[in-house]
């Protein structure tokens, strides 16, 4: 139905004047009415190719003119005019943003039908083909009036996701909706996907709970740290083993200087395993002194070729022996007497070697030194005389050691602690303060003021109770890629469970938020890119980072100096491996991932320092979004990306169950009749 011309071409917008006899703003088409008069409406025109421009009502205009015109003789006398921004070009039934051919001076203007949006949004058939779901509903059109939006799924979920708005604008209401809109399908269940949700302000286990009464139940499960198994909210206890971290990881977390302390932390991480694989063997204790025994042999054999001066030198030694006392006292009061008294001993004579004498040790402890190892067979037994020399002895075991075995303390020594493997973090202390002595025996001396903030960190994990869910195991995984199918039903199995995973973050701290978060993704990724051919394709898995802003940050006070989303925000397409990121502060999000989403549902943003941020990340971003966008009411979005072939501002259908994210309502609270 035409209702005026176009009297003004510009570049950017054209002027329509009305005709005379369009009285009203709606009109009846096939029984179904269309508004046009109100800004944001659609109308068309069309070229002289006989293509039809599409076109956004920007303003309405009413002025009263006294002299005859010559529109008269196009019937257009009335007072009325609007002002139409063009926003693509429908040839057919193919339709692109922007304008080739400009539509000429009283070319008429026609209303928008159902018909002519369907064939832009290219969704008239979204019904289901052999059970496969093509598009998923959104919500309303706020342009055209009572006209459901529908979003292709391949083009919604096959790239990264950007959900951005101030708080309370709408976001966990319309992440919810779309996922119940997945969840829901009653032909052929979305029993292929999966998805994670990073929940930080724990809203979303109630929006998928049992309480709909829709007939198509979600296969959720939710989980949460540091809770008991048996909690009243139906939450399973999260666990995040510890040695499924890698060193990057580790370093992050203590807060360690890469370059100059990942060596020393390697170290760390290969003793405390050297000391839990001497710990599942049948001589543990024996293993352990022997195996001690050497560690000390080494430093000292090092101090006494290093040092000159006698005096620093036995100095040095009997520091690294006094420590090496108060380090193995307490892991070896449960050890057999034999052994433990066997050490002490070890020990002992090691201390009385380290004797000066008018500042002379008159090489005591070196010519000793040669007589602590086996040289092949049984060990003997080494004590000292009364003139400090040492004696060797096969029966007389009294106030004496036994020989170390080298060999044996060699193949302890050989083994290597590989990425994923079990380690028992109790032995982390042990096996720093070893590190640490054979660091000062090689006269790194200030190696403790050096490593400080690590140690620190260090009783953090060791004792804090926000890490209890990384020390306490439910049971030992393999590797990785175990630990992501029992726990998150990640796997290679054609039988997928658990498609919507909840992780409930609203009571840890801001650390473990980030590592978490950071570990889980990590893990995810590495078990993705190990797809190759035809596989990366299947099995896809969906992040949903809620308040992305606390662990996506732009800033260089992030723990995880890797940010790993910002690598798979570049890479994760690849993987079949997507993020959706919901966020009320983009301003503070990293410009690497909002830049590299196809797809934006931005709702009110009111916040000047976030609208300039996302309009100098987006490229195709115009200062029409922006006045939409803060003109928005709540549960209304604008969208546009590669799910949309323009821009739409929608309302977004209300999601039930919604998310827990209602506001307070203060009076009631305050005035509450009593009980």
């Amino acid at each position: 139905m035409k209702i005026g011309k176009i009297i003004s071409v510009e570049y950017d917008k054209f002027r329509v004047r009305l005709f005379h006899s369009t009285r009203n703003s709606t009109v009846n088409i096939d029984g179904k009415v269309y508004y046009f008069g109100n800004i944001g409406s659609y109308l068309k025109t069309a070229n002289s190719s006989g293509d039809s421009i599409l076109c956004e009502v920007t303003a309405v205009t009413d002025w009263i003119n006294t002299e005859k015109s010559s529109y008269s003789n196009y019937d257009l006398d009335s007072s009325r005019e609007v002002i139409i921004k063009p926003i693509g070009t429908l040839a057919g039934k193919d339709f692109k943003m922007g304008v080739g051919i400009f539509p000429s001076l009283y070319s008429d203007v026609e209303i928008v039908t159902y018909d002519d949006l369907d064939k832009v949004l290219s969704l008239s058939d979204s019904k289901p083909r052999n059970g496969i779901h093509t598009s998923i509903s959104i919500g309303q059109s706020k342009s055209l009036i009572n006209y459901n939006i529908n979003l292709d799924i391949n083009k919604l979920f096959n790239i990264h996701t950007a959900v951005l708005g101030n708080s309370g604008s709408g976001k966990s209401n319309t992440i919810a909706h779309i996922l119940h809109e997945v969840y829901r399908k009653t032909e052929n269940h979305a029993n292929g996907a999966k998805t994670i949700i990073f929940d930080a302000n724990g809203e979303y286990p109630i929006a998928f709970g049992d309480n709909s009464g829709h007939s198509a139940k979600i296969d959720q499960i939710c989980y949460k740290p540091n809770i008991e198994d048996n909690n009243e909210n139906g939450m399973m206890p999260l666990y995040l083993p510890y040695y499924l971290m890698n060193l990057d990881e580790w370093l992050s977390f203590l807060m360690a200087s890469e370059r100059t302390q990942k060596p020393f932390w390697d170290k760390v991480l290969q003793e405390c395993f050297k000391f839990y694989q001497i710990f599942n063997s049948e001589d543990d204790a024996e293993r352990f002194a022997n195996y001690v025994k050497w560690k000390l042999y080494q430093m000292l054999f090092i101090i006494v070729t290093r040092i000159e001066n006698d005096t620093s030198k036995m100095t040095a030694a009997k520091g690294a022996i006094a420590k090496m006392q108060e380090t193995c006292t307490q892991i070896m009061l449960n050890a057999d007497s034999e052994v433990f008294k066997d050490l002490k001993n070890y020990l002992d004579i090691c201390s009385k070697l380290c004797y000066v004498s008018y500042g002379n040790n008159n090489d005591a402890l070196a010519n000793a030194l040669h007589d602590f190892i086996s040289d092949g067979g049984n060990p003997q037994y080494v004590k000292l005389d009364n003139n400090m020399v040492i004696a060797l002895y096969d029966e007389e075991k009294r106030h004496s050691f036994k020989q170390i075995d080298e060999e044996k303390a060699i193949v302890v020594n050989e083994e290597k602690l590989k990425t994923g493997q079990y380690f028992d973090y109790k032995f982390l202390k042990i096996a720093t303060e070893i590190v640490l002595m054979e660091e000062e025996a090689r006269g790194n001396l200030h190696i403790r003021d050096f490593i400080s903030t690590l140690l620190s960190r260090l009783d953090y994990f060791l004792e804090n109770q926000d890490c209890q869910f990384m020390r306490d195991q439910k049971e030992m995984y393999q590797s990785s890629s175990d630990y992501l199918d029992k726990v998150f039903g990640i796997s290679d199995l054609q039988e997928r469970t658990k498609q919507l995973i909840t992780i409930d973050l609203s009571e840890v701290g801001t650390d473990v938020l980030e590592l978490l978060t950071s570990v889980l993704s990590r893990m995810i990724f590495d078990y993705r890119k190990q797809k190759m051919g035809h596989d990366r394709r299947e099995r896809p898995v969906h992040l949903i980072l809620d308040e992305a802003h606390r662990y996506i940050r732009k800033d260089a006070n992030y723990i995880m100096r890797e940010n790993i989303f910002e690598k798979i925000a570049r890479e994760g397409r690849k993987y079949s491996l997507y993020l959706i990121i919901s966020s009320q502060r983009p301003s503070e999000l990293s410009q690497t991932v909002l830049s590299q989403c196809g797809n934006y549902i931005v709702h009110r943003i009111q916040n000047e320092v976030d609208m300039k941020y996302i309009y100098s990340v987006l490229p195709y971003f115009s200062d029409d979004y922006i006045t939409k966008i803060k003109q928005a009411i709540p549960g209304e979005a604008l969208i546009f990306g590669n799910c949309v072939p323009m821009p739409l501002m929608v309302k977004v259908t209300k999601a039930s169950p919604a998310p827990n994210s209602d506001n307070c309502i203060i009076n009631e609270e305050w005035f509450k009749m009593e009980e």
